[in-house]
């Protein structure tokens, strides 16, 4: 009896404690995990009849990192601008019978109508082919599925670097391999630059952290692109009127051939 009562007293004297180690906070792997946040200087950028291109400015900060594993350069960062998503179609020109014609034809399904890029270093250097072209961060990882039949005639990867070819050369798709510059241990700064041609819609800013080529963290962020003024008004007459619109452009032309015609007549 004696022995049954000293074993009641000894655990009514541990009960007290049982909440105490149950509040006791456990380290997850999640809660050291560095992450990142971003930011932009403007929330929309407005194309009017003057302009010739503007650089987007990109805020981040990043949390929870390696203070030696920074000093030694050994976290990345990449910021993209995506542009609005569309089905691009790429053409091959062949000389038949003295007259160059388009032969073959390749369409690609939702890529991006524009693309920029900065980095804290070219981003081939960055991470391994596999992983750039998994997340799709680089203009040569993009990845450009292609629609419909296509043939053993038909080189795929030669209709892919046409596309990228076309778009850089029309200023489309480019990038700063020293576009991302950290301006304190925690804060980076990157510049995209905004082509003349910038297409108007929603476009979608892109942040990917990477440590030692392990990508860590992604954010992302919509900026919108409008046309504003005159350009803004006759954008949407062709796009939401276009019967009304060809008629008045017949219409303009008709009447600015007669008016030229009387100006400068011979009598």
């Amino acid at each position: 009896m004696r022995a049954l009562l000293s074993a009641l007293l000894l655990a009514s004297a541990s009960l007290p404690a049982m909440p105490a180690l149950a509040q006791i906070p456990f380290l997850t792997p999640d809660s050291t995990k560095e992450s990142l946040d971003i930011g932009t200087s403007t929330s929309e950028i407005a194309i009017t009849s003057d302009f010739r291109g503007a650089d987007l400015t990109v805020f981040g900060s990043l949390s929870n990192t390696d203070s030696l594993l920074l000093a030694i350069g050994q976290y990345d960062v990449v910021v993209t601008l995506e542009g609005p998503r569309t089905d691009a179609t790429v053409r091959r020109k062949e000389r038949l019978f003295g007259i160059w014609v388009n032969r073959l034809s390749m369409s690609f399904e939702r890529v991006p109508e524009s693309y920029s890029l900065a980095a804290t270093r070219p981003v081939a250097n960055i991470s391994t082919p596999q992983l750039l072209s998994e997340l799709g961060v680089g203009i040569d990882f993009l990845p450009l599925t292609p629609t419909g039949y296509f043939g053993n005639a038909v080189s795929l990867v030669d209709f892919r670097q046409a596309y990228r070819r076309l778009q850089q050369t029309h200023g489309l798709y480019q990038h700063d391999t020293n576009g991302v510059r950290f301006v304190s241990s925690s804060l980076f700064k990157a510049t995209l630059r905004l082509p003349a041609n910038i297409p108007d819609g929603v476009h979608v800013v892109h942040a990917y952290l990477f440590k030692s080529g392990e990508f860590i963290a992604e954010r992302e962020m919509r900026l919108r692109v409008v046309k504003t003024g005159l350009e803004q008004t006759i954008s949407q007459a062709a796009h939401q009127s276009p019967v009304i619109y060809g008629m008045f452009s017949v219409m303009l032309a008709l009447i600015t051939g007669w008016g030229a015609s009387l100006i400068f007549r011979k009598d």
